[in-house]
């Protein structure tokens, strides 16, 4: 790890501005990504701006009868607090198989959104990465390459996004709200994170000296939702295809949908051509493997991650099935 500043922030005010003032700098929460990134050398910030003290780890109901979740919220307080439990149990769902809960009682929901992948050629400096550096080619493309993405890649990168929170927030349209020297902007998760194209070292679309202050959820929809996590094994490992879905069935038409995966693509996955096949159509196994079909015609698959395109039909047929079942019940 190399030598850098330290500036521990008071407030969000002067937090922006010591990221400002210090191009390069970076914002520590948890620590649980950033650290493990400077002792492997990948991250290699001349200054750090803890922000750790900020009083940004509140739950606060909107007026539209949404939910406002601090930046500094740590995720396993999130998980837990009834109002995300009774009105969001998707996100509590997606909060829980995420990690370890030793990391789940440091890791906050900013510093969730903002974790970089944990593609091992992104993080072995001896491989060429253009994430890591750019320019210098993709070792995951003719490598080990099991793990990676199959929607929303280029030839420069093929990583997958690692988290959880953020395919459960996808399927909500959550809004983040960021805050720099210039003021406050609100950013639909949707647009917060960024393709590869042939920049894949720029991740997101925030400013370098931006904060994170906030997460706003929508009030919550009257429709079963639950999250599905495959994974190679039962703790402590990411997902090879994830589903966040809710859905509403009248009268045995699928009313409304919503649809995210997760462990397919460089970013939290918004599966909207799914959404629009379903929209209107029979709530039936035949219906969901279309919707699973259509949203999956793209995909470009590796030598390694074939099975990739079958595992996410199986998983969304399933999870679509459990739910239409769950609200024929209710």
């Amino acid at each position: 790890m190399k030598d850098f500043a330290y500036v521990a922030a008071p407030d969000v005010a002067t937090a922006v501005r010591a990221a400002a003032d210090a191009p390069g700098a970076r914002f520590l929460a948890g620590g649980t990504n950033l650290v493990d990134l400077m002792r492997q050398h990948v991250e290699r910030p001349d200054t750090v701006v803890d922000i750790s003290r900020l009083p940004l780890t509140s739950v606060e109901e909107t007026k539209s009868g949404g939910l406002r979740i601090g930046a500094l919220m740590r995720n396993s307080d999130l998980a837990a607090h009834p109002l995300v439990r009774t009105r969001y149990p998707m996100l509590t769902q997606a909060l829980l198989a995420g990690a370890s809960a030793q990391l789940r009682n440091m890791a906050t929901v900013g510093g969730n959104l903002l974790q970089r992948t944990r593609c091992p050629y992104f993080y072995d400096r001896a491989t060429p990465c253009h994430k890591r550096e750019p320019g210098t080619g993709c070792a995951a493309v003719g490598g080990f390459n099991r793990s990676h993405a199959i929607l929303g890649t280029s030839a420069s990168c093929v990583a997958t996004h690692p988290s959880d929170m953020c395919v459960a927030l996808a399927a909500l349209d959550a809004v983040v709200e960021v805050e720099d020297v210039r003021g406050t902007r609100r950013i639909p998760l949707a647009d917060l994170h960024r393709l590869p194209g042939d920049t894949p070292h720029l991740e997101t679309t925030l400013a370098p000296d931006e904060l994170i202050t906030s997460v706003e959820l929508p009030a919550p929809a009257a429709a079963p939702s639950r999250y599905r996590k495959v994974r190679d094994r039962a703790s402590f490992a990411f997902a090879l295809v994830s589903v966040a879905a809710a859905l509403e069935v009248t009268d045995g038409t699928v009313a409304a949908v919503r649809l995210a995966l997760g462990g397919v693509a460089p970013k939290p996955w918004r599966a909207v051509e799914a959404e629009r096949v379903l929209t209107g159509a029979p709530a039936t196994e035949e219906s969901f493997r279309a919707a699973a079909d259509a949203e999956l015609a793209p995909a470009v698959t590796l030598d390694g991650n074939e099975f990739k395109v079958e595992l996410a039909r199986r998983t969304i047929v399933a999870t679509l099935r459990d739910l239409a079942r769950e609200g024929s019940r209710a």
